[in-house]
């Protein structure tokens, strides 16, 4: 069974794949406790697997994309499981995670990191997109654990104006690595 937050149908706020409509999957729980985390994962309900593939059928019809996050996705037991359930479906999966719990993941399943209190490895190398959180500095210190990417996303904490002219000075001093990422669904006021 797993523990749920939400799920809904709205687009890709943030990242590469901004502007992309997506049924999003929101597991409730997350392993870190992020001062800065402005998104309620808390439990709302359960559901089997089975209902979840049903739901996001019901909410995004023939949408092929959907996102799974939280709080933390992979730290549910089931979430490989989900994972499945959603590619036999014909779904493309999108996983957001802070990259701290090692999971095997299917090739055609995109994985973006965006580190906080720490980083697995395997993860960090796995990943297709980088999202470093900008609040009053550029996390520096994750740069090398992200060495073979070729573009890492700064995304300002909260779009606040220090952190996104903080961002934007950095990614236009780096052009060549850094790219800025806003969360452009909060500017339109959907979820």
């Amino acid at each position: 069974m797993l523990q749920l937050a939400e799920i809904f149908y709205s687009i890709q706020g943030e990242g590469e794949h901004t502007g992309k409509p997506a049924v999003f999957v929101r597991l409730a729980g997350c392993n870190l406790s992020c001062d800065f985390c402005d998104t309620d994962y808390s439990l709302k309900f359960f559901s089997t697997i089975d209902e979840v593939v049903a739901k996001v059928r019901e909410l995004g019809k023939d949408c092929p994309m959907v996102v799974l996050t939280g709080g933390e996705p992979l730290a549910q037991g089931e979430a490989l499981e989900l994972i499945e359930a959603l590619r036999r479906d014909r779904r493309r999966v999108h996983i957001e995670s802070n990259g701290t719990i090692a999971t095997e993941l299917p090739d055609d399943v995109w994985l973006t990191v965006s580190p906080k209190e720490r980083v697995d490895t395997r993860m960090a190398k796995r990943a297709n997109e980088v999202k470093l959180i900008v609040d009053e500095r550029v996390p520096e210190n994750w740069l090398e654990l992200f060495a073979d990417k070729k573009t890492v996303l700064l995304q300002p904490e909260g779009n606040k104006p220090k952190n996104v002219a903080l961002a934007l000075e950095y990614a236009k001093a780096h052009p060549g690595r850094f790219r800025l990422s806003l969360q452009t669904h909060k500017f339109i006021g959907v979820p």
